[in-house]
């Protein structure tokens, strides 16, 4: 299938024009999407993660790491988690954002096959963060939905909590909240009605590399390491979509 066809069918790729498409997206259904579209950004991720000894192999050039297979991947792991299956989308609203949203993916695999395929080179820097980072802002331009990876002890800028953020961090932290229950809350953003979404992530063994302990040692990216422990806290994917 032609996903790129499908996203340029959307319009101009505000969520306007999604909607326009097909049933609007309600605030009775909003946390749904939302909780779909985490889940998506989470199966690409994984992809990430199980391929990264591959992209990081310096004795290989193509590694046949490309778009197409991402994306074949991607939507097998979303299917193993939603029993939704994206090759066979049913023309839908949300599914038409999930599609932008695997369209978004698709285009940062792409725009890095440079730095995958280099020989040579051992750790490309293209790692599960980065690239949820970079499809969260394509997904941005193409719908007006923010979709951002946070954290308390963000690396990247962009990736530092707001007010609202900062606020469900805390309350993540706290032993007493149910450990990976996500958290929803209507609100008004820029003047509009919006729904805020904020699911909690935690720390895997393969995080331990980069941010793990002893604290303060400089990591392979060059950062330093924040200490976490394997289940702990790692931060949160949040979301913010306009209302209809």
């Amino acid at each position: 299938m032609n996903w790129q066809s499908v996203a340029r069918g959307v319009g101009s790729g505000l969520l306007a024009s999604v909607l326009a498409m097909g049933s609007p997206v309600h605030a009775a259904n909003e946390a749904e999407t939302g909780e779909l579209l985490v889940k998506l950004v989470q199966a690409g991720r994984v992809v990430v993660t199980e391929n990264q000894v591959l992209i990081n192999d310096a004795s290989k050039g193509d590694k046949g790491f490309t778009p197409q297979v991402f994306e074949g991947k991607q939507i097998a792991k979303f299917k193993e988690k939603t029993n939704i299956d994206l090759s066979k989308p049913d023309g839908s609203s949300q599914t038409r954002l999930l599609l932008l949203l695997l369209e978004a993916g698709k285009e940062v695999v792409e725009e890095n096959q440079f730095k995958i395929n280099k020989q040579g080179i051992g750790f490309k820097g293209f790692i599960p963060a980065v690239w949820g980072r970079l499809t969260g802002e394509k997904f941005g331009h193409k719908t007006g939905i923010r979709l951002k990876l946070t954290n308390m002890d963000y690396r990247y800028p962009g990736n530092k909590p707001d007010e609202f953020e900062t606020e469900v961090l805390k309350l993540f932290a706290d032993a007493n909240y149910p450990k990976g229950k996500e958290y929803t809350r209507m609100t008004v953003v820029n003047g509009k009605p919006a729904l805020r979404l904020m699911a909690p992530e935690y720390a895997v063994k393969g995080c331990l590399g980069c941010h793990g302990e002893p604290v303060g040692e400089r990591d392979i990216t060059g950062n330093k390491k924040e200490g976490w422990k394997e289940g702990g806290l790692a931060g949160a994917i949040s979301l913010v979509i306009p209302v209809k």
